[in-house]
């Protein structure tokens, strides 16, 4: 009766699309670290990741595809993370991975090698090369900040970043 239970847990938990946490169990463990990372005076970040133009390819190569690519950046983040770290998919095309014991600067890093690793292999789908491009925002938690602080702070950041290199890409 326990294994069916925790089988029935594991998948109210799980995104139905992609193998990693669904948004209402990534904020719940997004709360738990929160705590965990005020109450022991512990370095915790949380990384947001927006894809890039994920519309475009639903619409040029179908939703298959569309549904390939979540699959394959969820992929990406758990093979490149390590086990004390928390992926989930927030919704539509927004992850979020939660850091233990990592600062801003470290979840920054982060943040930018999952970028660069994700741009680096383009997904081979249906005989195309789709080409697949994240933008990641970090931060550290904040004292006394709930997950839905921590999250917009996050979704900020991604936005800020976000900007900084469309300003930073050459025009013409």
């Amino acid at each position: 009766m326990k294994g069916r239970l925790d089988a029935v847990q594991e998948e109210a938990d799980t995104d139905s699309l992609v193998p990693v946490l669904n948004r209402r169990a990534f904020v719940r463990e997004l709360s738990r670290m929160i705590s965990f990372s005020q109450r022991y005076n512990q370095p915790a970040s949380l990384v947001f990741i927006d894809l890039n133009n994920f519309k475009q390819v639903n619409d040029k190569y179908g939703h298959a595809a569309g549904d390939a690519v979540l699959e394959y950046v969820a992929s990406a983040l758990m093979e490149h993370v390590r086990e004390s770290d928390i992926v989930g998919r927030l919704g539509g095309d927004e992850f979020a991975v939660i850091l233990a014991q990592a600062t801003e600067s470290d979840a920054t890093d982060k943040a930018e090698s999952l970028m660069h690793l994700i741009a680096d292999k383009p997904l081979e789908i249906m005989g195309h090369r789709i080409a697949v491009s994240v933008s990641p925002g970090a931060v550290a938690f904040k004292a006394g900040e709930d997950a839905a602080a921590a999250l917009a702070r996050a979704d900020e950041a991604m936005y800020a970043a976000k900007r900084r290199r469309n300003d930073e890409t050459p025009k013409g």
